[in-house]
């Protein structure tokens, strides 16, 4: 009888490692194909848009940090933080064992692209806590990851497209708000002019994109048709925060048509947020998916712009809903990540199977 290199059976003759007293155990060669197959298994599987997750969380950061909540702000960091480290180990091991150079199963589609926003914001907050350095090691990281993932994204374009669409807006913009971070912290001004490359593209990709927008993902979107108003808002920072650097270096004018620019970013992204509150009252999607987490980042994201006109121009009552809207950032982000959590008890209760499917589309998920 054949072996074939598994364990004979046990009618059949000892294997010499049996004669001597010793348990039958599998080859090693065959645990180490069990774990790796292990490891890909867990790889494969990692949702597209999972950035989404560094980017909420890292923005509810930021917003906790300028209301003063210095404790609560390091919580959500130490999260993106722990985010982004588990999300690059299993990138890369999906990357090493399909290699390829990037990621391309999310690569053709616009949810890819949060992992440059998920980076970007990250190194934003850092810069913010001082650490300029990991600040800088991340814009060029996100650079790089950018400059991969955005050639694969234009060339897979549809004309229907959804709110994680709007990611190719966001993460360019999340260069611009990097940026413009490094440049006021560390008085640098070249940064100046570099900022003002991205913060143009991001409007021009947003106009692309809004032209081909479907408007009925806001009634049938599972989390990421908030980006629609997330991607201004962000715009919006973005102009904010290279105007404030250009003002203290006396730059580009003092940045007066930038500080106006941005009042009219804001004001557009203010336009979105009623719609958006009332279709999700409409429009009911309570189970937990990690589209989700493409609502987290808007919301947060409200109150971060909204800190950076408020303080750019000067406008007190902007700032007040900062400070407000900053709270409703958390409690969002504090639910779904309990959702999140709670995730492997539902999956095992519905026997492995996800209680909300992803809506099927070409364009991506976030």
């Amino acid at each position: 009888m054949r072996s074939h290199g598994r364990v004979p059976s046990p009618t059949g003759p000892a294997p010499p490692a049996a004669t001597l007293g010793m348990p039958m155990t599998p080859s090693v060669n065959h645990q180490e194909h069990r774990a790796a197959s292990g490891r890909a298994r867990v790889a494969g599987a990692i949702p597209a848009g999972s950035g989404a997750v560094v980017m909420g969380s890292g923005t509810v950061s930021i917003d906790l940090e300028m209301t003063g909540q210095e404790l609560l702000s390091l919580v959500t960091l130490a999260v993106a933080a722990l985010a982004w480290a588990i999300l690059g180990v299993l990138r890369g091991a999906q990357v090493l064992r399909r290699r390829s150079r990037f990621p391309t199963a999310e690569g053709g589609g616009p949810s890819g692209l949060s992992a440059v926003a998920g980076t970007a914001v990250l190194g934003t907050r850092l810069t913010l806590l001082g650490w300029r350095w990991a600040g800088a090691a991340l814009l060029v990281l996100a650079l790089l990851l950018w400059l991969g993932l955005l050639g694969p994204q234009l060339r897979h374009r549809v004309t229907a497209t959804v709110g994680a669409s709007f990611l190719l807006s966001v993460s360019t913009e999340s260069l611009a708000v990097l940026l413009a971070a490094l440049g006021l912290t560390g008085r640098v001004g070249w940064l100046v002019f570099a900022s003002v490359v991205p913060l143009t593209l991001g409007i021009v990709f947003y106009g692309f994109v809004i032209w081909r927008f479907d408007l009925h993902q806001l009634l049938v979107g599972r989390g990421d048709q908030w980006v629609a108003g997330g991607a201004l808002a962000i715009s919006a920072l973005a102009c904010a925060g290279t105007a404030q650097v250009a003002n203290t270096l006396h730059l580009l004018g003092g940045g007066t048509a930038l500080r106006g620019a941005s009042l009219v970013l804001w004001v557009s992204a203010a336009c979105w947020l009623p719609v958006l509150l009332v279709t999700e009252l409409i429009s009911p999607r309570g189970s937990y998916g990690v589209r989700r987490w493409s609502t987290v980042f808007p919301v947060g994201m409200y109150a971060a712009c909204s800190f950076a006109i408020g303080s750019t121009l000067g406008l007190a009552p902007i700032s007040q809903f900062a400070r407000i809207w900053t709270w409703a950032g958390f409690a969002v982000w504090a639910v779904v990540l309990l959702a999140m959590l709670w995730q492997p008890v539902t999956l095992l209760r519905a026997g492995g199977k996800p209680n909300a499917p992803p809506l099927p589309d070409r364009s991506g998920r976030a």
